[in-house]
């Protein structure tokens, strides 16, 4: 898989391709759907939440551009893949899901994370973040917004990067943001496909 992902140019540099080495997809989807854990596709994990296809993983985190120490905040655990992924990356992960028996599958899989220590895993809407811990060097949300919802930009320290799917229910465009000291600068990578983003600043149906 992982050799794929490099081949095919969605894997750019070293430190993500090694964190996807150190990182077994196969922890972190359905036992029904082990036979399919190396195969670059989403799949269904609980409750109408879904894991990424790996390209669309590493799209993300090579746009993210993590560094070691870097406070990372992730909207939608999900299985916890993305968490793991991350905290290999070198950073502290805050990471929070707005469903509890999919929260507690997220924190059992996490167990086998080699980097386990330096995730939080938190129940609660993510579309208004976690100030408590702002602000934060990145932010990456895993779910469809239909707009970037504003306290998130403003957990976003100055110099930050979030990446986050933004439109309607079916498709979205992937935005990376930039937050600088003259403002914000928005790049649009392109079109992807994600379970929306529920809550305040989400949509408000599930």
């Amino acid at each position: 898989m992982v050799n794929m992902l490099e081949m095919y140019g969605y894997i750019r540099t070293r430190k993500v391709k090694e964190a996807f080495l150190k990182v077994d997809r196969a922890n972190y989807v359905p036992s029904n759907y082990r036979h399919l854990a190396y195969a670059d596709e989403p799949l269904p994990v609980s409750h109408g939440q879904t894991i990424s296809a790996p390209s669309m993983v590493a799209i993300m985190l090579e746009l993210l551009k993590v560094e070691e120490g870097h406070k990372v905040l992730e909207i939608g655990t999900g299985s916890g893949y993305n968490a793991c992924l991350l905290a290999c990356l070198g950073a502290e992960v805050i990471t929070i899901e707005r469903v509890p028996a999919l929260r507690d599958i997220a924190k059992k899989n996490l167990e086998r994370c080699p980097c386990k220590d330096r995730i939080r895993v938190l129940l609660g809407d993510g579309s208004v973040g976690y100030p408590s811990e702002a602000p934060y060097d990145r932010i990456i949300v895993t779910c469809g917004a239909p707009r970037i919802p504003p306290p998130l930009l403003e957990q976003l320290k100055v110099g930050g990067i979030m990446v986050i799917p933004v439109g309607g229910a079916f498709y979205q465009e992937l935005v990376v943001v930039e937050k600088t000291e003259q403002g914000i600068k928005k790049t649009v990578w392109g079109d992807v496909v994600f379970v929306p983003l529920i809550g305040k600043y989400g949509h408000k149906w599930a």
